[in-house]
Parts: C-alpha cells; structure tokens; sequence
C-alpha cells in the first residue's frame, strides 16, 4: 500500500480528481481524511491506497502529474510500511529515549532508528546494549558549530527523514532548525513559557499548579515555539511533591513524543505556517 499526501487551494473537485484518477489506475482507497482551512482557503488530504494490479502505483503516478499541475498541487506518494529512518539525540535523562526504544523494539512504532547522538555518555551502554550506534558529540560553546556541522553529516549520511529530540538539552541553531524545517521534533513540559529555566517542576509546585503536561512540536528558531504535533495534561493536587510532579511529567513527555513520533512515520502531519494539520 502507499500514503498520497495533498496540499493546495482549495477548490471544487479536488476529491472527485484524486479519487477518480486512483480508480482510473486500478488503485482502491483505503482510508481517506481530507480538510478545508476556511480561513487561509488551504486543502489538505492524506489517503492510503492499494494497487490493484501490479504497476498500478506507477500508472497511477504517471497520471496524476497532469492533474496535479491543473489544481496546481503539492503531492507525494510514499510507501505505507517502509519504516521511516530516525536518528535520536538525547542527552541525560533517557525517560523518553526508554520508552522509544521499546516501541520500537515492540513494532509500536514503524521506524528505524539510524542512530542515537548524545552530548553525554550517559546512555551509551543503553543504546549499544540494543545493537545501535551511540553518537558521542560532546559541545561547548565554543565548539557549537563544528558539532551541528558534525550532526549535519551524520543526518544526511544516514537519511534520516526524522531528528527526535528526545530529552536533548541543547539549543539547536536557528540556520540547523530552518534547513531541516518540518523534520525535527522536540519534547518540552508543558510548563513552558511561564516555568522556564532549571528546575520547573519545583516552580510549578510553589506555584501550585493543577495541571501538567507535555508538548511534542517541531524545532524552530524560536525556542519552545514551533508548530505543535501532540500535547497531553493531567490533573494534579496539593499533595504532590516536586519530585511526584517530575515522576508523573517524564510519562506524559515519553507518551507525547512517541504519540508524535507515530504520527510522524504515518505521514499525517502537514505544515500550516506556524500550525500543523494533522489527519
């Protein structure tokens, strides 16, 4: 099977154009969601198909390139199960590493890990203990930019579609962010903006706070800013301590990013301006 994913105007005739032009290739729809953003007039639609006769995806793509240009689309067709390459970057804390591992160690998450970069060694022997290769690329701010340029390489020797930033506690340039715009995933607390710095469970506590949670959102030049993918809370009460707060915080962070990270490899993320569409 394959993912065709469309972005264009909107505009009349757009379903009966895609539907009839996979039907005319002898591909069936397997799934389907489409949406209309009345505010910017943008369409977007993902819908899984199924090739009925062998080179029927070849046909149905050699067609569609007429279509496209008439609606004046952007489109792409992906395999359905080719497992999506992903390196990991994490530093410290490997809560969410941990939990990613394992899913993908499960078949929960169809990816395929090309690596796992770090800036410590904490987590070397987790991540060779599972047949990976550890990336140890320490950083200072005087070596900042040898490093990306080091991660750099290591993105494109290993194509990946997709960095995790799985507990990565470095700030990641505005011109690395740009260049791989759409393509690399931050996990954050939910806190943020009003608990930044260190330590913002112990200030959502004095605060006392009754909600906390997680967001998973694309890295952009503006920190903590991007387009959101995935967010989860949970209710909390006096009783808590800073150290509970951080206990219950790293499950919600791990399930968001792998939430995020699933829908990532299933290709139903579309970009929005500072908004993700997800169907």
């Amino acid at each position: 099977m394959f993912i065709l994913r469309v972005h264009c105007k909107d505009q009349p005739g757009v379903v009966a154009a895609v539907a009839s032009s996979l039907a005319n290739a002898d591909c069936n729809i397997e799934e389907s969601a489409q949406f209309n953003d009345p505010l910017s007039g943008c369409f977007y639609m993902r819908v899984v198909f199924k090739p009925c006769v062998d080179g029927a995806e070849g046909v149905f793509k050699s067609g569609f390139e007429r279509i496209a240009e008439q609606y004046e689309m952007n489109w792409e067709v992906t395999p359905h199960k080719v497992p999506l390459k992903t390196l990991i970057m994490v530093s410290k804390a490997d809560h969410c590493l941990n939990d990613i591992l394992y899913r993908w160690r499960t078949k929960h998450l169809n990816i395929d890990i090309v690596g796992v970069v770090s800036n410590h060694e904490t987590a070397r022997e987790l991540v060779e203990g599972r047949g990976l290769d550890f990336h140890y690329l320490p950083v200072t701010p005087e070596t900042k930019v040898e490093q990306e340029q080091k991660l750099r390489s290591l993105i494109d020797d290993t194509g990946a579609e997709l960095t995790v930033l799985a507990r990565y506690m470095q700030i990641l340039s505005g011109e690395l962010c740009n260049d791989y715009r759409g393509r690399i995933i931050n996990i954050h607390h939910s806190f943020l903006p009003s608990f930044k710095g260190a330590k913002p469970y112990h200030q959502a506590y004095e605060r006392g706070v009754k909600v906390i949670g997680a967001t998973a959102h694309f890295a952009t030049e503006d920190l903590d800013e991007g387009p959101i993918i995935e967010q989860d809370v949970k209710h909390i009460d006096h009783s808590l301590g800073p150290r509970r707060l951080q206990t219950i915080g790293r499950d919600i962070e791990s399930r968001v990013l792998s939430r995020a990270i699933e829908l990532y490899s299933e290709r139903r993320i579309f970009m929005h301006g500072r908004r993700t569409i997800i169907l």
